[in-house]
């Protein structure tokens, strides 16, 4: 028509001007139709799209997982991979809680010997003597100072005392006259010398007649008569009264010592104890002068003293069982047997307090012969102090600290449960919470 090119547009519409417009940069054709072909794109932009679209399908597959394993929800919250180490089981058991304090193994505090006699001292025993009733002490003026049993002290000489002096009988000279009789000096009165007098000259006086003896009686008497008995000798009776039978015995015992047999005991030749007594040091040398503090003595049982602290210690009643750790590491069963009654507090080395105050516990050891050879040295006295029976336990290395505060136990899934502690003891410690049973295992962090 007229010489005119008719075309069409890319839409399909016919365009004139003869000529086709130019296309649009980075379009397409539809199939069939002619035009230019778009435009390639970068190879390393393909790339990195593809990358991103690949690491955005492993994160959604992640998701996916954890979803269907069920880690990701609940109320007990994600757990945590199990950590190395061992797992253990809640117990139900009874928790005791022991303490251990310092003690000194010996036969206890020296006493100073009653010692009445007095002198030279002529010889002494060895530190560490056992002696019993009838061994002789020491010796003064070569004179033995014998040991007897007894609560009460020598405080007077014993034997027996001499009666009330009596006057003689009228005619106790011989007289037959009661009067005195007459006498026959008459005289004359003449100055001769001669006397004339009616008198009579008075009798003769006869010494006063001695009275036998008394018995000297107390319970002193009693117990050096239980003693006399004690030591084999015999012809008297136990009782408050010192005889003549009492003065006998007391003669044969004085020759058995080899003192003179007066059958008197004076006020130094005994000494009382309670029983038998270990020697301790002498407090004068041979030589010195007898006295109180001329020897000393213990009780020959062995013990246990401890100074506990006066603020802990009501562990301390009379009758408490304990065990005392000997130097070797052996136990022995021990009893409390005594507390003082007054708190003192130790000195430092400057004069001031070197500590808290402290009171003295004596702990007798029934079983001497377990103590073997040991006489003394430092020594462990532990105590029971609180119990808890039947309780949920569990090591304490179990334990962990939670976050949150508190303490916590790890579980064998690796799941974080709460645990309220209690009493310690032996290693383990008392739990308690909502989610803690008997045999639930949990792990011991490495």
């Amino acid at each position: 028509m007229n010489g005119m090119f008719t075309g069409r547009s890319t839409d399909g519409e016919p365009t004139a001007g003869g000529a086709e417009p130019e296309p649009e940069t980075g379009t397409g054709t539809e199939p069939g139709q002619e035009g230019t072909a778009p435009p390639r794109r970068a190879p390393g932009r393909r790339r990195s799209r593809t990358v991103l679209v690949a690491a955005a399908f492993v994160l959604v597959t992640a998701v996916a997982v954890v979803g269907a394993l069920g880690l990701g929800g609940g109320d007990e919250g994600p757990a945590a991979p199990p950590r190395a180490g061992s797992a253990v089981a809640v117990t139900r058991t009874t928790l005791v809680e022991r303490t251990k304090v310092e003690g000194t193994l010996g036969y206890g505090t020296e006493i100073p010997l009653p010692v009445k006699a007095t002198g030279t001292v002529t010889w002494l025993p060895e530190a560490g003597t056992t002696a019993e009733r009838g061994d002789t002490l020491l010796r003064v003026d070569d004179r033995p100072v014998v040991l007897l049993y007894g609560p009460l002290p020598m405080y007077r000489e014993l034997g027996m005392t001499a009666g009330p002096t009596t006057a003689p009988e009228p005619g106790a000279n011989g007289d037959t006259d009661p009067g005195g009789g007459a006498g026959t000096g008459k005289g004359s009165g003449t100055g001769t010398g001669k006397g004339s007098g009616t008198g009579t000259a008075p009798p003769p006086t006869a010494p006063p007649a001695p009275a036998p003896p008394q018995p000297l009686r107390g319970m002193d008497v009693l117990q050096f008569e239980s003693n006399l008995a004690a030591l084999g000798y015999e012809g008297f009776t136990v009782d408050e009264r010192f005889t003549t039978g009492t003065e006998r015995a007391v003669k044969r015992w004085q020759k058995a010592l080899g003192l003179p047999e007066t059958g008197r005991i004076a006020l130094g030749d005994v000494v009382y104890a309670s029983g038998r007594v270990r020697l301790g040091r002498a407090g004068v040398r041979l030589g010195a002068a007898a006295g109180d503090n001329a020897l000393t003595y213990t009780g020959t049982t062995r013990k246990v003293l401890v100074d506990a602290s006066a603020q802990e210690a009501s562990w301390a009643v009379r009758g408490t069982d304990v065990t005392v750790g000997l130097p070797d590491g052996s136990p022995v069963k021990g009893t409390v047997a005594s507390v003082g009654r007054q708190a003192t507090s130790p000195e430092g080395d400057g004069g001031g307090s070197g500590g808290p105050p402290t009171v003295p516990v004596t702990i007798t050891v029934p079983d001497q012969r377990a103590l073997g050879r040991l006489e003394s040295g430092p020594v462990t006295v532990e105590y029971v102090g609180r119990k808890r029976e039947k309780v949920l336990a569990v090591p304490v290395a179990a334990l962990v600290a939670l976050a949150e505060g508190g303490h916590g136990l790890e579980t064998e899934d690796g799941r974080f449960v709460t645990a309220r502690t209690g009493l310690f003891a032996d290693g383990m410690v008392e739990v308690s919470g909502p989610a803690l049973r008997e045999g639930l295992k949990v792990r011991i962090p490495q």
